[in-house]
């Protein structure tokens, strides 16, 4: 870290411990007012109002909600800082102050966090003077849905000319304070498939003479996931969980009509991208023994988040000087699914776990009870900042020695699972924030 970056970064801290109650507020205002992807309106709106206070110019995104706004003086490398800003179709049961003010709405994924943070770095970042190229901040909509609303971000060209990207998410496992890196695969593809059999029907005194769904699905249901794992590379991590089945009504009727939805989770990008053509051989090929017509729905989800080395390593360069070494952890993989891994088909990224826990009982993620100990906001901003500063600094001077890196390149999936083309096949109050008093022009 550079003294220049060295004295930017201190006037984040200083920012920060002026800020943290405004930041809480910020935080508690957008959790009482949850919306769901694409109907973040309201969101949008507090969003842009915050920041045009700050004298910054956001724009809104396509999609008419969620926007992106330019933190510096113009110039030099850009690297990019993604929130996102949707909420769960979840009942927010906790009993406190800021609880959800809409029924069946809530914050439960710690995007309401996100959000707050990215929106504090750029606040911060706007109040300096000398940020060495440009940070763009995200503010992207729908992550919850399928396959995304960073699909939409990457197809707007609102990534273009950027170098890299950074996020973070929750972690209720980590105590605040705390922050979790890994390089590689953190989080896992995702996509869903629906199988459906059909047969003549018949009694189940003579199942000789018909074909008997229901020991289909049965097969299918036992014998797809050990088929599975003698075709892929076990380091791929993919695997099938069945999570619905149905078939019939009656004791005694075998049924003309069964249906089995399950997940596809993967970690490998390459073994995600063939995924759909080997399940669908697969589903077949355990059918065609039992006499059933069947049909394969496969809907492609979001990509696995691999963490670029090079990323990572800012990352923890920043972490080192936010939390210290031995608030720096090594994060498990998830195979939760995660639609910032639509960022990489364009730029190399990297993703965090931010701690939230501040004690009691882990109120895990995606369930009523989700609450964080608000300090962990503060510490999210120091390090997106930090992040943000290093990456613009190793941007701004490459090495004359180093070679240019080469081309990123994207393999055609099987089907069409571009970010860009998932988005045409989908178509169908007061100031908070004090202005520190420092270096940084305030």
């Amino acid at each position: 870290m550079t003294p220049v970056v060295e004295k930017l970064a201190s006037a984040v801290d200083e920012w920060v411990a002026a800020n943290g109650s405004a930041l809480s507020a910020t935080r508690r205002h957008l959790h009482a007012h949850p919306e769901l992807g694409y109907a973040e309106f309201e969101t949008t709106s507090f969003l842009e109002e915050r920041l045009r206070h700050h004298g910054l110019t956001p724009r809104r995104l396509p999609t008419g909600t969620g926007l992106t706004v330019d933190v510096g003086a113009g110039g030099g490398p850009i690297v990019v800082l993604r929130a996102d800003i949707d909420a769960l179709p979840l009942t927010d049961l906790k009993d406190v102050p800021y609880a959800s003010t809409r029924e069946g709405l809530a914050h439960a994924c710690g995007h309401d966090v996100h959000t707050t943070v990215v929106l504090g770095v750029a606040v911060a970042l706007a109040s300096l003077d000398g940020l060495p190229g440009t940070v763009r901040c995200v503010f992207q909509p729908a992550e919850e849905t399928v396959p995304g609303g960073a699909t939409e971000v990457v197809a707007s060209g609102v990534l273009d000319g950027a170098s890299r990207a950074f996020a973070l998410h929750c972690d209720p496992s980590l105590a605040a304070g705390k922050v979790g890196l890994r390089t590689g695969a953190i989080t896992a593809a995702c996509d869903r498939m629906d199988v459906t059999l059909t047969g003549p029907g018949g009694h189940t005194a003579r199942p000789q003479l018909t074909v008997d769904l229901v020991d289909a699905l049965g097969r299918l249901i036992t014998d797809l996931p050990g088929l599975l794992s003698r075709q892929v590379d076990p380091r791929a991590g993919m695997s099938v969980v069945w999570g619905a089945v149905n078939a019939g009504v009656a004791a005694n009727a075998i049924p003309q009509r069964g249906t089995l939805r399950g997940t596809v989770r993967v970690l490998d990008r390459d073994a995600w991208r063939d995924a759909e053509d080997l399940l669908r051989s697969l589903v077949e090929r355990v059918v065609a023994t039992t006499g059933a017509e069947v049909g394969v729905d496969y809907i492609r989800g979001v990509p696995p988040v691999v963490n670029d080395p090079r990323a990572v390593a800012l990352l923890r360069s920043a972490a080192l000087d936010a939390v210290g070494g031995d608030n720096l952890v090594l994060s498990p993989q998830s195979m939760g699914g995660e639609d910032f891994g639509w960022f990489a088909e364009v730029m190399p990224i990297a993703l965090a776990r931010l701690g939230t826990h501040g004690g009691g009982a882990p109120l895990d993620l995606h369930r009523g009870t989700f609450d964080i100990d608000e300090r962990a906001i503060g510490v999210g901003v120091r390090l997106l900042a930090r992040t943000a500063l290093l990456a613009l600094e190793a941007d701004a001077e490459p090495p004359l020695s180093s070679p240019p890196p080469p081309p990123r390149t994207r393999r055609p999936a099987p089907g069409d699972t571009s970010a860009r083309r998932a988005v045409d096949e989908r178509r169908g109050p007061d100031d908070e924030f004090h202005r520190p008093a420092g270096p940084s022009g305030g």
